[in-house]
């Protein structure tokens, strides 16, 4: 029986590899533009029928769904990592403020300061993340009972709310910035060129790196402060490593699709229950690289559905998630032990 219970995390490794598969395929063959699977075929492998096929492939739906695998799983870690870190089930970088602080710092940059570069605004977009994780913790610390769930999400809504007004301010003296937060405020894998997906993937392996390096403290933490300095970790040092993974994967993200939120909300939430069953449990060593995982197919999803229900136009990735994660959000909050933390 020993031997044969490592299968199990296996096989759910497995399954939701394949999924991703699948989604992957799908986000190729389907679009506004009508390709069959033969000529999409073709194409992918220097054979295409025409010029347009050639273009619809290469500069669309590759560069989408590298996207969309590239920044899922930054933002699947993000909110597992967020959530394991402060243990906090409600933490995700679209809840706490944390894209928001991107997004403003990325407009600034560019309604202010001029910068049109991928590489000239994503050091802003480090610097907004990371801005708005600490103000929103500092928030979230007020009155006796400390950081609970609730109150850092609420500080996280005022946060994003005053972050959002001032972009909005920003980007109606600047049609270029207007330009920019439109595409921010929707969050979208579209109109990205070939090069973005190579351009963002640096920053989001070195956040992956950072964030799986936090696991065995994560799970000794998981058992509480003391016991987790007991086993000799430093909570200091720990929690450093972790702020800058989570400002490196919700930084890059936000630079190249928008603020998409909810993704790191629902994906580690569906990831324990998933856990649970292939009898892995609470292990943070699974359940952040499953987060990273399970987050791209939701994502993948979310943008594929968005292009066949509107055609001939598209809906946003990011509408779609917001619509399917705010009744999980809102039944999280209702939850009575949460709202008694």
């Amino acid at each position: 029986m020993g031997r044969r219970r490592p299968l199990r995390p296996l096989l759910l490794v497995g399954a939701l590899a394949a999924v991703l598969a699948v989604l992957c395929v799908l986000s190729l063959m389907l679009g506004a533009a009508s390709l069959s699977p033969a000529d999409v075929l073709r194409a992918l492998f220097g054979a295409a029928p025409s010029r347009y096929v050639e273009n619809v492939v290469w500069s669309a739906r590759v560069p989408r769904t590298g996207l969309g695998l590239a920044a899922g799983a930054a933002l699947g870690l993000a909110g597992a990592l967020m959530q394991a870190l402060t243990r906090n089930p409600l933490a995700d970088p679209g809840v706490l403020g944390v894209s928001a602080g991107a997004s403003f710092a990325i407009v600034l940059a560019i309604g202010v300061f001029g910068l049109g570069s991928f590489y000239g605004y994503v050091w802003f977009a480090f610097a907004g993340a990371f801005a708005a994780s600490v103000v929103v913790y500092l928030l979230g610390r007020l009155g006796r009972s400390g950081p609970t769930p609730v109150k850092l999400a609420l500080g996280g809504v005022a946060v994003t709310s005053l972050l959002t007004s001032v972009t909005s301010a920003i980007s109606l003296t600047n049609p270029e910035a207007l330009d920019r937060f439109r595409f921010f405020t929707a969050g979208t894998m579209a109109d990205q060129d070939s090069g973005a997906v190579l351009r963002v993937l640096p920053f989001i392996a070195v956040g992956v790196v950072l964030a799986l390096a936090c696991a065995p403290a994560l799970n000794s933490l998981a058992l509480g402060e003391d016991v987790a300095a007991s086993h000799g970790r430093r909570l200091g040092l720990i929690r450093l490593q972790g702020v800058a993974a989570v400002t490196l994967l919700t930084g890059a993200a936000v630079a190249v699709i928008g603020p998409i939120i909810f993704i790191g909300l629902v994906v580690p939430h569906i990831v324990r229950v998933l856990a649970q069953a292939a009898g892995i449990g609470p292990d943070q060593r699974w359940l952040l690289p499953l987060s990273a995982l399970l987050a791209p197919s939701l994502l993948l999803a979310a943008d594929i559905l968005g292009r066949v229900i509107a055609r001939p136009t598209e809906v946003q990735a990011g509408i779609i998630v917001a619509f399917l994660g705010g009744p999980f959000f809102i039944a999280m909050v209702r939850r009575r032990h949460l709202a008694e933390v």
